[in-house]
């Protein structure tokens, strides 16, 4: 039986398809993977954030679990959760270490930029401007 026609471009596009989609899957799968593997100290990246947000749960008032939900909205929604997660176990670090008593607008912010990927400091800004917090005080943080 010999492929021809529009029958073999069908079964050659869905090939491609597949392919690349199993590819761009493969991709993410092997970043969170690499996040799970345990450092030097033991703990992988995700052990830590787990440590800092189950340390620090009960420092969060609902107006702060507000204000980092609307610094993660530009997120997709898809990866937003996951964002919140990530920026709030650098907040819990962040509010260790300076023996915090309650997450503070300033610690928010700060755990914000430094969990942020420097690629993404151009919408962070605009998110900020938008409102109306100044970030001179932040600035060597966005370096």
């Amino acid at each position: 039986m010999i492929l021809s026609g529009w029958f073999l471009w069908f079964i050659l596009f869905w090939v491609v398809v597949l392919i690349s989609l199993m590819g761009i899957g493969g991709f993410f799968m092997f970043r969170k993977f690499l996040k799970a593997l345990p450092k030097k100290d033991g703990k992988s990246d995700l052990d830590w954030q787990n440590f800092y947000l189950d340390k620090t749960i009960h420092l969060w008032s609902e107006d702060a679990k507000e204000l980092l939900g609307e610094l993660t909205s530009p997120v997709p929604e898809l990866f937003r959760q996951v964002a919140k997660e990530k920026i709030a176990g650098k907040i819990g670090e962040l509010a260790l270490e300076e023996h915090a008593n309650s997450i503070s607008h300033d610690l928010i912010i700060r755990g914000y930029i430094q969990a942020t990927p420097k690629r993404d400091h151009k919408f962070l800004r605009k998110k900020l401007n938008q409102m109306e917090i100044d970030i001179t005080p932040y600035e060597h943080l966005f370096e």
